[in-house]
């Protein structure tokens, strides 16, 4: 039976990998991001999520518990007036930043990374590894809503937008501040499952082949 491994602590993309029938598990990665970034001098938002992505699969993939599995990496950044967004971790910041977002726009980036850790030969199921590494980037629009500085406090006092990229979520409290959004809304959730559809599909995987047997 094919496994995929979610090499993300993220409660929202396990959720959404879940409510879309994908079967996973989850083993974190270690991955040091601030040292990632300061190794390969990435700064450009769409290229930073892409790296981290891959960074945390392959940490996952180089595990005995991934032998014979199909590894997912994700990670987000926010796009703002050119500045690359991770998550806040402190009130000021998250404050600072969202009194700026508010009545504008910004683009939020997903990079995913697959590692087929599959036997090229067999992988015990009937099927072969691929050998694939790839990644994608999904990315879409959000425009925001202007926010008054007391909702902006309040918000930021349920602890919700300090650990997510950009401050703020889309399928959290977060969304009451979102107008719309121009692109995958799943990428602004933290994974596009029609991105991994297509990573899938490269390592000559079908998505459905990950859905709970009938």
């Amino acid at each position: 039976m094919l496994h995929l491994i979610l090499a993300s602590q993220s409660p929202a993309r396990t959720k959404l990998l879940a409510e879309a029938g994908i079967r996973h598990t989850v083993l974190v990665s270690d991955v040091d991001e601030a040292a990632v970034q300061e190794r390969y001098g990435v700064t450009d938002p769409h290229d930073t999520a892409l790296l981290l992505a891959r960074a945390k699969a392959e940490a996952v993939a180089s595990l005995p518990e991934a032998e014979g599995a199909l590894v997912l990496g994700c990670d987000s950044v926010f796009e703002f007036d050119g500045e690359a967004h991770g998550k806040p971790y402190t009130a000021d910041v998250a404050r600072e930043r969202m009194l700026r977002m508010s009545g504008s726009a910004g683009v939020l980036h997903t990079g995913h990374w697959l590692v087929d850790c599959r036997d090229k030969d067999d992988d015990g199921s009937g099927g072969r590894g691929s050998g694939a590494t790839l990644g994608a980037v999904a990315s879409a629009e959000v425009s925001f809503l202007d926010m008054a500085p007391e909702e902006i406090d309040a918000y930021i006092a349920t602890g919700e937008p300090l650990h997510c990229a950009g401050s703020f979520t889309i399928d959290g409290l977060g969304g009451a501040f979102i107008r719309k959004v121009d692109g995958d809304p799943h990428a602004v959730v933290g994974l596009s499952v029609s991105t991994l559809r297509g990573l899938l599909a490269a390592a000559n995987v079908r998505i459905t082949d990950l859905w709970p047997p009938r």
